[in-house]
């Protein structure tokens, strides 16, 4: 079992849009070879990151995830709101940084 965790720092007006970004995601992770869940977890206080938690079967199908056209896709409404902040010459409204890990147990 392979985990990846995406570390999302938002700024304080972004939140709202982020999670509204969640809650009708595209679902296009769900499809994919090798996946097996996902979790949302939010901050129990502001300024805390938010936590994707994704489960696969190897590594391999989370960079096969990475690199497909349907991420391209669960990522687009995001990616296009950093491309807004971006042409505006505003701060990043989230930042993204991803970790991963290999279970030892479970």
């Amino acid at each position: 079992m392979f985990v990846a965790i995406n570390n999302i720092t938002c700024t304080p007006e972004y939140v709202t849009r982020f999670e509204e970004l969640f809650a009708t995601r595209a679902g296009a992770i769900d499809l994919m070879p090798g996946f097996h869940r996902m979790h949302v977890l939010k901050p129990n206080q502001d300024g805390d990151d938010y936590l994707i938690v994704s489960y696969w079967d190897s590594e391999e199908h989370f960079q096969a995830w990475t690199r497909s056209e349907a991420f391209i896709t669960g990522h687009r409404r995001g990616f296009a709101d950093l491309e807004q902040a971006r042409k505006e010459g505003k701060p990043m409204p989230m930042h993204s940084k991803f970790r991963t890990y290999h279970v030892l147990t479970n």
